[in-house]
């Protein structure tokens, strides 16, 4: 089963495409969708459905898993991440792909453990599972291999 992981955000979307065959988990591609900060917040909104739309058609994942939104500081923040979810939500519903949603304390407890590990250890465990030489960079990245590990198990 391929997984598409997606870290939601306006400015950055990190997505990792992972394979779940029998219980062992493969790193496909992974990366970051980013967006100038010059453009409108529907010409960037536009520009994350694209790109999502592409990678759906070259990878044709089974599910998707994303970040739920549920606490914020920031409100500017939790909206931008709000509508990048959507866009994320729309994609997968237009593909007819299932969707998978985690806290970020989901996600936490299902790879360390702990639900209030902090990022060194999520992306150290990311690293772990994965088999991969170092730690996947941009965080952006590295938090959605984390959800998709979180969904494939």
């Amino acid at each position: 089963m391929l997984i598409l992981g997606i870290d939601p955000g306006t400015a950055t979307t990190g997505y990792a495409i992972i394979k779940n065959e029998h219980g062992k988990i493969k790193t496909v591609e992974y990366g970051c969708i980013r967006t100038l900060q010059k453009k409108s917040d529907a010409q960037r909104l536009e520009e994350i459905f694209l790109d999502l739309t592409k990678l759906i058609k070259k990878h044709r994942p089974e599910l998707i898993a994303v970040e739920s939104v549920f606490f914020y500081n920031n409100v500017k923040t939790a909206i931008t991440v709000a509508q990048a979810r959507g866009v994320v939500l729309l994609c997968a519903r237009q593909n007819k792909i299932k969707i998978a949603e985690f806290t970020p304390l989901q996600v936490k407890s299902s790879l360390t453990g702990y639900g209030k590990a902090d990022k060194k250890q999520v992306q150290y465990m990311v690293k772990a599972l994965l088999g991969l030489k170092s730690i996947p960079k941009p965080d952006d990245a590295a938090d959605a291999l984390a959800l998709a590990i979180c969904a494939a198990k």
